[in-house]
């Protein structure tokens, strides 16, 4: 009787406990989620800026190629190997360290005649060369341009101007960008009627980029061809910094 007396008593004692257990879980977690729900974040001003810079160029560049035909491959790339030397010795001519100029493509390909209701027939094989030339004085590049298409250049992909180290104008568009976004801060929070903290954050982007090429049309390039100099204007390039910041502020 005894033995059966104290079983029956811890098993009292353990089935209570998981009552209690039970009951008490519902609370515990309740007050975890209030605790949760009362948190809220630091009231802070999230804003953008940035700072521009206009700067005049200082090198250049001029993509340009040597188109041919034959009526074998061998051939086609013979004639355009003769040409292009031609026009290598024009740059050296000009002043065109060998550095400075580099090939961009090399391609061959057959063409073909085409007749309604007939098969294409083989005209023969056409050969490109096309080169990159980066001019470091601008006062030479319309007579570069000049001197490779007197030489044989035909095809003038475009020009572009660009900037040797743009450091210095990245750095001054940093500090504009900072003074637009911190005037820009000090006027919402003033407009708020809080006080302005400090900054939490703060993110860039933007930067100089190199110019993409200007395309030079068929008519431009054969007034250029005629012409006793090509008229070549650098005109400006534009710097840009993109911030964004975020502030903290006191009610």
């Amino acid at each position: 009787m005894t033995r059966t007396f104290k079983a029956l008593a811890m098993g009292g004692a353990m089935a209570a406990a998981v009552a209690l257990t039970a009951a008490a879980s519902p609370t515990l977690a309740q007050t975890v989620q209030t605790g949760v729900q009362t948190v809220q974040a630091a009231p802070a001003l999230n804003l953008s800026a940035y700072g521009e810079v206009k700067i005049k160029p200082d090198m250049a560049t001029i993509s340009f190629g040597v188109q041919t035909e034959a009526t074998t491959a061998a051939a086609a790339l013979r004639d355009n190997a003769t040409q292009m030397t031609q026009v290598m010795a024009a740059l050296r001519r000009a002043g065109i360290a060998e550095r400075d100029i580099q090939t961009s493509g090399l391609n061959v390909q057959a063409q073909y005649d085409y007749v309604q209701n007939e098969p294409p027939k083989l005209r023969g094989y056409q050969a490109i060369n096309r080169v990159t030339v980066t001019i470091n004085d601008l006062n030479k590049v319309g007579t570069t341009a000049d001197a490779v298409v007197a030489a044989g250049v035909n095809q003038v992909d475009g020009i572009s101007f660009g900037l040797k180290d743009a450091s210095a104008a990245e750095n001054q568009a940093r500090q504009l960008a900072v003074r637009a976004l911190q005037s820009k801060a000090q006027l919402y929070a003033q407009a708020l009627g809080v006080q302005l903290g400090g900054i939490r954050s703060l993110n860039e982007g933007g930067g100089y980029s190199p110019q993409p090429p200007m395309p030079m049309p068929a008519p431009m390039f054969a007034r250029a061809a005629m012409a006793d100099s090509t008229p070549v204007s650098a005109g400006e390039l534009t710097v840009r910094i993109d911030i964004n910041g975020v502030y903290d502020i006191v009610r």
